[in-house]
C-alpha cells in the first residue's frame, strides 16, 4: 500500500511539474525504483505514465496554444513526431552513460537560455509586419523543434526546459503560449518512445496504468493553476526548477 501511495502521489506531482515547467521524470523515476522496478524498466516506465498527463496540459492550456512566428501548429506537430521517432531510435543503440554526462551541461545552457530569452530577442521594429519571417529563420526554427523533438525521444529529462527556451528564441512572447506548445510537443514525441518502449518489452504495466490516472489529474490541475500564476512568477520558479534538475544531474554524475 505504501508503493502504491508513493507511486501515485509521484505522478500526480509530475504532472503537474511537467505542466508548468517539465522535470517530472525526476519524481517517477525514483519513486519507481525505490518500489522495486529495475532502473531502465523505471525509466520506460515513467515514460508512459506520464503521456497522459502531457495531453491533460496541453489540453489544459488550450486557449493559450499559439506556435512561435515562422512556424505553423501541423509543421511543429510533424516536426515533433519525426523527431521524438529519431531519438528513441537513437536511444537504443547509445549507451545511457554517454548521453547522462551531457545532461547537465545541456539543462544548464537551456536555463540560462530560457531566463535570458527577452533579452536575446533582437527588438521588434515597428515598421515590420508581425508575420514577416525568411527563409533561412523558418529553415532554423524547424531545425531547432526537430532537434529538441528528438533529444526528447532519446531522454525526457529537462525536455520542458529545453522547449521553453526554444520558444523564447524563436520569439514566442507569450508565456503561457509557450507552456501550452510545450505540452503538446512532449505528448506527441512521447507517444512515439512509449510505441517503442512497449515494443521492446520495456513497460511495467501494472505500476504505469495506475500512474497514468494521477499524471493526468495532476497535468491538467498544474496547467490550469498555472494560468493564474504572474508571468514573472512562473518564469522565476522554471528557471529555478531548471538549476535544481542541472544540480542532480551534476551529483548523480
Amino acid at each position: 500500500m505504501f508503493e502504491t501511495l508513493l507511486l501515485l502521489a509521484a505522478a500526480c506531482a509530475a504532472g503537474a511539474l511537467n505542466a508548468v515547467a517539465g522535470g517530472g521524470s525526476f519524481l517517477t523515476l525514483p519513486a519507481l525504483v525505490f518500489s522495486g522496478v529495475p532502473p531502465v524498466m523505471a525509466n520506460a516506465t515513467g515514460t508512459v505514465a506520464l503521456f497522459p498527463g502531457y495531453i491533460a496540459s496541453a489540453w489544459g492550456f488550450r486557449e493559450d496554444l499559439a506556435p512561435p512566428p515562422g512556424l505553423t501548429l501541423r509543421a511543429v506537430m510533424g516536426l515533433s513526431l519525426v523527431g521524438g521517432a529519431l531519438g528513441a531510435l537513437l536511444l537504443l543503440a547509445t549507451p545511457d552513460a554517454t548521453f547522462r554526462r551531457v545532461v547537465p551541461w545541456l539543462l544548464l545552457a537551456a536555463t540560462a537560455l530560457f531566463a535570458l530569452g527577452p533579452r536575446l530577442r533582437p527588438a521588434a521594429r515597428p515598421d515590420a509586419p508581425a508575420h514577416a519571417v525568411t527563409p533561412a529563420a523558418r529553415l532554423r526554427a524547424q531545425a531547432g523543434v526537430l532537434a529538441v523533438a528528438a533529444y526528447g525521444g532519446y531522454f525526457n529529462g529537462g525536455l520542458g526546459i529545453l522547449l521553453l527556451a526554444l520558444f523564447g528564441l524563436l520569439g514566442q512572447t507569450r508565456l503561457h503560449a509557450a507552456n501550452g506548445l510545450k505540452n503538446l510537443v512532449s505528448a506527441l514525441l512521447t507517444a512515439i518512445a512509449v510505441l517503442i518502449y512497449a515494443a521492446g518489452g520495456l513497460v511495467a504495466w501494472p505500476q504505469a496504468l495506475a500512474m497514468m490516472l494521477a499524471a493526468t489529474a495532476g497535468g491538467y490541475g498544474g496547467a490550469r493553476l498555472a494560468r493564474r500564476i504572474p508571468a514573472p512568477w512562473l518564469r522565476a520558479g522554471i528557471v529555478a526548477t531548471g538549476l535544481v534538475m542541472a544540480g542532480l544531474f551534476f551529483w548523480r554524475g
